[in-house]
């Protein structure tokens, strides 16, 4: 199976560009950059709750936890959110129809108790990639993107292993993309 496309600072702008054509264009937004720049998995998207972002009086959390039932690996994590991804998100939270705090973060157009299941986010996802050109950019993109940058950024690996919630170095270690501008550059160091 291929890898999902590793997006460029350009890829991600062309992106937002064409979420911001699109119906439910905040929500949107906000479901994405959590996987671009807070390394989301898919499913973690989708099982987040109104008490999971935010407080009570409405603003977004700087950390958002995730418990075990919530994540891949069943291990509970701690996810940052940068200033960036927190306006984003309030931006988002402002607007939204905040009705109880155990209701889905990201209500779906046909439910607003039950939100996304992580397949059907998948598949808004893969439309959202698609409208707006991004050959190859699947679900797990964001992902790879933000663990790829952090590391071309210096990032020890030991702190994106944390980051993206993985037991192994080595699991890390298939996420990070090399492309051959890189490659070429560090030879130039020999």
């Amino acid at each position: 199976m291929a890898q999902a496309k590793t997006l460029t600072a350009t890829d991600i702008e062309q992106l937002l560009n064409y979420i911001n054509t699109r119906k439910y264009a905040a929500r949107n937004r906000s479901m994405m950059l959590l996987t671009h720049w807070a390394g989301l998995r898919i499913g973690e998207v989708a099982c987040l709750r109104w008490s999971d972002v935010t407080n009570s009086d409405g603003q977004v959390k700087d950390e958002i936890r995730l418990l075990p039932d919530m994540t891949k690996g069943r291990h509970a994590r701690t996810v940052f959110v940068s200033a960036k991804l927190k306006a984003e998100l309030q931006a988002y939270a402002d607007q939204a129809k905040y009705i109880e705090r155990s209701y889905p973060f990201f209500a779906s157009q046909k439910s607003i108790k039950a939100g996304f299941s992580a397949n059907s986010l998948s598949q808004t996802f893969a439309l959202l990639y698609e409208g707006a050109g991004l050959e190859g950019a699947s679900s797990h993109s964001g992902r790879r993107t933000f663990l790829t940058n952090l590391a071309n950024k210096g990032t020890a690996i030991h702190l994106l292993k944390t980051l993206a919630g993985h037991r192994s170095i080595q699991t890390t270690a298939t996420y990070l993309y090399s492309s051959p501008s890189q490659l070429r550059a560090v030879v130039e160091l020999a």
